[in-house]
């Protein structure tokens, strides 16, 4: 089994900056794609930026030239930078991962972290 922690999350001023980790354990092989969305209270989760094993990045608009997406594959652990933070980025924020589980086995697996909250707040 896989099991994603994140962590990073917490209480800043507007301008301010954070960074995000979600830590993949378990039977890996390879994180594939990597995916960061985050749910504002009262709104549905939107995507907020992602990034393919063939290292194709996509950032939603309002993030664009702010945040900034990373992995360090012998950790297992992906990283979401945040700078120029605004209260509208409040919202919990979620890590999705596809992962190989095994050299042989070439299917994707898809998990969930568990959310961790950012609240910008002056």
């Amino acid at each position: 089994q896989v099991h994603l922690v994140e962590s990073g999350g917490g209480l800043v001023q507007p301008g301010e900056s954070l960074r995000l980790s979600c830590a993949a354990s378990g039977s890996i092989f390879s994180i594939l794609d990597m995916v960061w969305y985050r749910q504002a209270p009262g709104k549905e989760r939107e995507l907020v930026a992602s990034e393919t094993s063939g290292g194709s990045t996509n950032f939603a608009d309002s993030v664009k030239g702010r945040f900034a997406i990373s992995r360090d594959n012998a950790k297992n652990t992906v990283y979401l930078q945040m700078n120029s933070l605004k209260p509208e980025d409040t919202a919990v924020y979620y890590c999705n991962l596809k992962v190989r589980r095994r050299s042989f086995d070439y299917r994707a697996y898809d998990y969930w972290g568990q959310g961790t909250q950012v609240t910008v707040s002056s």
